[in-house]
């Protein structure tokens, strides 16, 4: 004799399935949701680096040849342009590094520096508020020194602590080594704002 077990079919009632479709369907909108704001982030953390790539790099200051304007591990945003005028906070490549200084003087100016580091442009004294220690500093050029046609000088504010184009080493910087101008201060939080 066959021992015959019945199986017992239970049959889903139209509720049963309506409420499983739905189940189904809300499990498949939110896959779709999430994988279309993953796309959207991943498209927007491209661009955004691309952004600051082209346009505005960002870098963290070492050093405190531009204190007090700019400080030890404080970060700022450059602005890419090819235009700078006297004043404006530059960074440059030099030997596989990027350094911000000052441009105090541009292409063709003439450039003299006293004995107490007084900076005269085409026979003008400079006011230079920003300057936290004059002082010649590392200095072997000859002056009045002319500044290259398509070149720029610059000075960091710590005067006695900068190598700048004081120096033939760095010398006068030319254009094309030109990143951007210093535009914004982003870190630390309460010092955020423009740079000048």
């Amino acid at each position: 004799m066959h021992n015959q077990q019945e199986k017992e079919v239970t049959i889903p009632s139209l509720t049963d399935i309506q409420t499983e479709r739905k189940r189904i369907r809300r499990r498949t909108y939110y896959k779709q949701a999430l994988r279309g704001t993953v796309s959207v982030l991943i498209v927007v953390a491209a661009i955004a680096v691309l952004i600051t790539t082209l346009f505005l790099p960002i870098l963290q200051i070492s050093g405190d040849s531009m204190s007090p304007t700019l400080e030890h591990n404080e970060i700022v945003v450059l602005l890419k342009t090819k235009k700078f005028d006297r004043g404006d906070l530059i960074g440059f490549y030099y030997q596989g590094k990027i350094l911000l200084k000052r441009v105090v003087a541009l292409p063709e100016d003439e450039v003299a520096i006293d004995a107490d580091g007084n900076v005269y442009v085409n026979g003008e004294l400079l006011d230079e508020p920003y300057v936290s220690e004059k002082g010649i500093g590392d200095c072997d050029l000859e002056f009045p020194y002319k500044v290259p046609g398509t070149s720029y000088f610059v000075l960091g504010d710590k005067r006695s602590n900068s190598v700048d184009s004081r120096n033939s080493v760095i010398g006068a910087i030319s254009r094309e080594d030109i990143i951007g101008r210093v535009f914004i201060r982003v870190w630390p939080l309460s010092e955020i704002g423009i740079v000048s």
